[in-house]
């Protein structure tokens, strides 16, 4: 009876600290718990400067089940994790697996647990975060406002660490999207899932490269790629802001000319303040108009989703499958 195979994948940028050690936890777990599994542990490099590509190197060489993909620039991690999903050959797939071991690997055995039960994809709930309480209660609401947003359901406090079936990952190869936020378009596939709550753990070496402007840049495409709300939320405001604008002129006016003889109402102050004000919620509204056109203008354009500057231990079938 052919053996099941279980893919990870491992995005990675200036990881050269931690890329060992991910490993090693890796193959471990592999080891002593799911023994009767065969592993692929995929890693996509981002152009990184350190020595991260020459580690990665070395593990394909010694390991014939770690395969490298080297990034030809800095493509981001969505882009870099989608391309190297694409590329797994494994029955089910870890979508994401952080270097920096944050998310930890020990549940990858409930996960490949609740899959063999019957479940297609199994996701990774964040009960718990070990990290500083204003960027943990940003996630918390941010998380939340994605799934009241979404037209579609989003389990909130999810990341992209979950497994999915290899049906699972064809249904994502039909996604044609410039940016893809995965954990979404894992949720809009449907299929059978179950989630496994997790302690999120403390990044113990090195520094996120994911800085706040990053951060905001994701979560905005989450927002954009899953929900027409916003757009929504700012046509309403205007129709009730201009509605509410010609009822107070009409009141003003004829106050004035009936309480003053004059048309002409004083409060230059007023009008200065309102004149900003308004000004300001115009910019809100094109701007995140402008987000959606952004994103419209990226997807049109029809660039490739990463380019590659070299594979390692990538046989030639899977190769061809992969192009094909």
């Amino acid at each position: 009876m052919k053996r099941k195979k279980i893919s990870i994948v491992t995005p990675c940028y200036n990881e050269q600290d931690n890329l060992i050690d991910c490993y090693e936890a890796v193959k471990s777990v592999f080891a002593s718990q799911l023994p009767e599994y065969d592993l692929e542990h995929l890693f996509c490099d981002n152009a990184s400067s350190d020595n991260s590509p020459t580690l990665l190197r070395d593990l394909a060489v010694r390991d014939e089940r770690v395969k490298v993909i080297l990034n030809a620039r800095n493509f981001g991690p969505f882009c870099s994790t989608f391309n190297g999903l694409m590329s797994t050959s494994g029955d089910a797939v870890v979508v994401l697996l952080a270097a920096d071991l944050q998310d930890p690997p020990e549940v990858i055995v409930d996960f490949v647990r609740r899959w063999e039960a019957g479940y297609q994809i199994v996701y990774g709930i964040r009960q718990v975060r070990e990290e500083g309480f204003l960027l943990r209660n940003t996630r918390h609401v941010y998380y939340r406002a994605v799934t009241r947003l979404a037209h579609m359901p989003i389990p909130a406090d999810v990341g992209e660490f979950q497994l999915i079936d290899r049906q699972v990952v064809e249904a994502l190869r039909q996604f044609d999207d410039h940016y893809p936020y995965i954990r979404g378009m894992i949720a809009s596939c449907g299929f059978n899932s179950v989630g496994v709550e997790y302690t999120w753990r403390a990044r113990r070496k090195g520094i996120s490269k994911n800085r706040i402007f990053h951060l905001i840049d994701q979560g905005l495409n989450g927002l954009i790629s899953f929900s027409k709300l916003p757009m929504r939320i700012c046509m309403a405001a205007g129709f009730v802001l201009s509605g509410f604008s010609i009822l107070f002129a009409g009141f003003a006016f004829c106050w004035h000319l009936f309480h003053t003889g004059s048309p002409v109402p004083p409060g230059t102050p007023t009008l200065i303040v309102a004149l900003f004000f308004f000004s300001g919620v115009q910019l809100f509204f094109f701007g995140v108009i402008g987000e959606y056109i952004s994103a419209i203008h990226s997807q049109v354009r029809k660039k490739p989703l990463v380019i590659e500057k070299g594979r390692f231990n990538f046989d030639r079938d899977e190769a061809t499958r992969k192009a094909a």
